[in-house]
């Protein structure tokens, strides 16, 4: 890892890691829509993927607006999370149960997110970064929302679902 010795450099380790965050999650989100036994789940999945895409299409305005160059980095939390992903696929047959679960994952992915485009709002707003500010706020109620929505789903039956389904291979 290159050694950080600014607040300049903080910002651009922290947007490289987003970055490269947010492209992880491009192709995982395709997986877990296939992966989803509920057609709102699946949906969700698919349509925060094109907002993901967008949010990769944003920071690279804001690489332009700086004139500054992303570190390679790997994001290793979104890494990580992934994995629990492909985990989570991979242990629990398609039904209400993955379906808690997949939520449950990516509510952990928003909540990453959620931190790391914070984080970078205050950091663009010590440095200055008038322009860049409000593009990364954007981002940030994105991933907000996508959170709310994520609650609702799991609040809305979803996790119940699961729980019925526990219920009945009990009494199987």
């Amino acid at each position: 890892m290159t050694a950080i010795k600014s607040i300049e450099d903080l910002f651009i380790h922290a947007l490289s890691d987003i970055y490269s965050a947010e492209k992880q999650l491009t192709r995982a989100l395709p997986r877990l829509s296939r992966a989803a036994s509920s057609s709102e789940l699946s949906q969700a999945f698919q349509a925060h993927a094109e907002e993901t895409q967008g949010q990769v299409e944003r920071i690279d305005r804001i690489v332009d607006l700086l004139d500054i160059r992303l570190k390679r980095i790997k994001c290793a939390a979104m890494e990580g999370l992934v994995d629990e992903g492909r985990d989570i696929i991979e242990s629990i047959a398609s039904s209400p149960l993955r379906d808690a679960a997949l939520i449950g994952g990516a509510q952990k992915v928003e909540h990453y997110e959620i931190a790391a485009y914070g984080t970078l709002c205050a950091l663009a707003r010590q440095l200055g970064y008038k322009d860049v500010v409000p593009l990364l706020e954007d981002t940030l109620k994105e991933e907000k929302n996508t959170d709310k929505k994520l609650t609702a789903m799991a609040e809305g039956g979803k996790n119940e679902a699961a729980a019925g389904q526990r219920a009945e291979s009990e009494t199987a």
